[in-house]
């Protein structure tokens, strides 16, 4: 658990968004809420949106806040 924390968290800091799907691919993690949580309680200031799949699911992705607009983070 701790060694996903650190991957998700460099993740992160290099500027990258991430979703369920993507902890679950790149760093073999099933609860990146969980994750996202411990992430969240040691500092980190970390926001999140739904946002819909081409199949119409929605799913919550997961970034680093930088104050700026959600709609940003994808331009």
């Amino acid at each position: 658990m701790e060694s996903q924390n650190k991957m998700i968290k460099k993740f992160l800091e290099n500027g990258n968004s991430i979703t369920g799907l993507d902890a679950l691919n790149r760093f073999q993690c099933s609860r990146l809420a969980s994750r996202i949580c411990d992430l969240k309680d040691s500092g980190m200031n970390i926001e999140s949106q739904f946002i819909k799949t081409p199949s119409g699911k929605r799913i919550k992705e997961y970034w680093i806040s930088n104050d700026s607009d959600p709609e940003d983070k994808k331009n």
